[in-house]
C-alpha cells in the first residue's frame, strides 16, 4: 500500500466495459514522512467516497482492485483506494513538540 493525495477527477467516454460507472480519481503518491509529492499522477478507482484534497491509502494489487472495487474478474484496473486517512502523527513525536 502507498499513501497518496487526490488531486482531481478523471472522465472517459470510451473505456473497458468493466469500468463503466466507476469513479476515477487522479492521485499523486506522497512521502509518508511529510506528505510531499513523490511520483507521477495516476488514475485510481474508488468506491469509498474519496475527494479532491483527501489523503488516501492506495493499492497496486490489481486482483484486489478488480474483485473488490470494480467487481469484475477481468478488468484493466490496477490502482484502487483502500482507505481514507483522517489523521496521522509521526511516530516518536512528543506531546510537547506538537504545541511548539
Amino acid at each position: 500500500m502507498n499513501q497518496a493525495r487526490i488531486i482531481g477527477y478523471a472522465t472517459s467516454v470510451v473505456k473497458h466495459e468493466s469500468l463503466v460507472g466507476q469513479k476515477m480519481l487522479i492521485a499523486v503518491p506522497t512521502s509518508n514522512l511529510d506528505g510531499s509529492p513523490q511520483g507521477d499522477p495516476m488514475v485510481v478507482y474508488d468506491k469509498l467516497g474519496a475527494g479532491v484534497g483527501d489523503l488516501v491509502l492506495i493499492t497496486s494489487d490489481g486482483s484486489y482492485t478488480r474483485r473488490e472495487i470494480i467487481g469484475a474478474k477481468l478488468s484493466p484496473a490496477r490502482w484502487g483506494v483502500v482507505g481514507i486517512i483522517d489523521s496521522a502523527n509521526k511516530a516518536g513525536e512528543l506531546e510537547s513538540e506538537k504545541d511548539e
